[in-house]
């Protein structure tokens, strides 16, 4: 986006009163997908029936995020990206969750279990930006290994979008209309409706929820009841405090798992950097200033693990999007959006507000926000050759496999000596963006193509910027 255009730039500080609404703005963009991370992940932690520690969980989300956007636009790349919880690392967790020995713990365990794997995997992200290693590995990872392992992000986590949602199907349902209506149809008649469409969809249909409960309509027990009594019985104030869960536990099979969320969440991040910069009117990132972003991505995701979210840090493609439609790219307000997220983060009755959110209205997000980074990762084939045996080859069988190995895995898991090995196959082979993601680098780097064919020139091209 030319600077001519913007009506804030990168460097520029709006009037206080502008900057504090600008962030708040900021703050509600990410909120759909950050509060969408912990409740996805309360089934497997164990939380469904621990409201007060989901909210607790929520509540350490926003501040970590908080915390680390401070980070990234202070010392990192120092562009207006806001830094919050990754999609990336949910099949990882979810498969560390069900390993022997963690799946009949309490969520404690399981928590330390996967803060364990991702403060391994926050080690070795700092070490591949510090040292300058990231343009190298990307000439290796092409479109044709990006769309599978983004793909399966999405297509993974099939099993919580309609079974969840079909609890009630009523209210599931509505939540998947509103957020269609308001992204899709809607979006061109308010901005509104484009800056929030999930936050939008999610509200319309917990006050529908709520207001039914109160008409005795729903009833306790009730797949969509909702009640308020969790948000009286929370404290005010509770602050996220490192290692509130207890000792990381390390554990090699879990962190092997978890690292191929690292690399797709590395992979993503470069090109968040290129759009941010180009709609905020910053000069075109450099290999330093890329470098320094994945770096600080590590030390983020190194936060994360201490404070224990059960997930990491990346950059929200949502905020870039915020920059481009309101034309406001300062830095500044991305960090008042920051502090936002780091006093309403020690709220805790704001945390156990969303634990009052009824199961089909997440299961109906997750049906079009999981779709959504399904698409995303497609959409990276419109680099390639289509018409490629060799191509439509890797990326089928990386697409199937998957799905179908950890399908395998999960009703006849591997049992062999060494056992240490037994875990790492099976945690890798339950995650299929691990499978798919390992299956496409390997078969796209050892069978014959072109440049052109396996779409490398964009990379290159990228590269070349990016090094300039």
């Amino acid at each position: 986006m030319p600077q001519k255009t913007l009506l804030y730039g990168i460097d520029d500080v709006p009037p206080r009163r502008e900057t504090l609404f600008l962030g708040l703005q900021h703050y509600l963009t990410m909120f759909g997908s950050t509060i969408a991370i912990p409740l996805i992940m309360a089934e497997p932690l164990g939380l469904s029936d621990e409201p007060a520690a989901l909210g607790w969980l929520i509540g350490t989300m926003f501040f970590v995020s908080g915390i680390t956007t401070l980070l990234q636009t202070t010392w990192g790349n120092r562009l207006p990206i806001v830094q919050g919880g990754t999609f990336s690392f949910l099949a990882p967790a979810i498969a560390i969750c069900g390993m022997a020995g963690v799946s009949g713990a309490g969520y404690e365990v399981r928590l330390q279990h996967i803060q364990g794997a991702v403060i391994i995997g926050a080690l070795f992200e700092i070490l591949v930006g510090a040292s300058g290693l990231v343009g190298k590995l990307l000439r290796f990872v092409g479109p044709v290994t990006i769309a599978p392992t983004i793909a399966l992000i999405g297509l993974s986590l099939f099993k919580f979008g309609a079974p969840i949602a079909g609890k009630h199907w009523g209210i599931g349902g509505l939540t998947i209309g509103l957020i269609i209506l308001f992204s899709q149809i809607l979006r061109h008649r308010h901005r509104a409706f484009a800056l929030y469409p999930v936050l939008l969809g999610i509200v319309g249909a917990w006050g529908t929820a709520a207001v039914l409960t109160a008409a005795g309509v729903f009833g306790p027990g009730h797949p969509a009841f909702c009640s308020l009594d969790k948000v009286h019985a929370a404290p005010w104030v509770r602050i996220p405090y490192p290692l509130q869960w207890g000792l990381p536990a390390f554990g090699v099979a879990a962190t092997v798992g978890m690292l191929a969320g690292y690399i797709a969440s590395v992979v993503e991040s470069i090109g968040d950097y290129f759009a941010a910069a180009r709609l905020s009117g910053a000069p075109t990132p450099t290999a330093k200033v890329v470098n320094r972003g994945i770096t600080f991505e590590g030390i983020g995701c190194l936060v994360a693990g201490l404070f224990g979210t059960g997930n990491g840090t990346t950059s929200y493609s949502e905020n870039i999007g915020a920059i481009g439609l309101t034309r406001v790219g300062s830095r500044r307000v991305v960090q008042t959006g920051a502090c936002l997220m780091l006093v309403l983060g020690g709220v805790a009755k704001f945390g156990a507000l969303f634990t009052t959110i009824p199961q089909p209205i997440v299961g109906g997000m997750y049906c079009v926000l999981f779709g959504m980074i399904a698409a995303v990762g497609l959409s990276n084939l419109q680099l390639i050759d289509l018409n490629s045996a060799r191509n439509l080859f890797i990326i089928g069988f990386s697409f199937f496999m998957g799905l179908s190995i950890p399908e395998y895995v999960n009703a006849h898991p591997f049992a062999f000596e060494p056992k240490w090995l037994a875990d790492i196959t099976n945690t890798l082979g339950k995650t299929g963006m691990a499978v798919g993601a390992f299956l496409a680098l390997f078969l796209d780097n050892i069978i014959p193509g072109t440049t052109e064919e396996r779409g490398l020139h964009h990379v290159g091209t990228a590269l070349k910027e990016n090094a300039s």
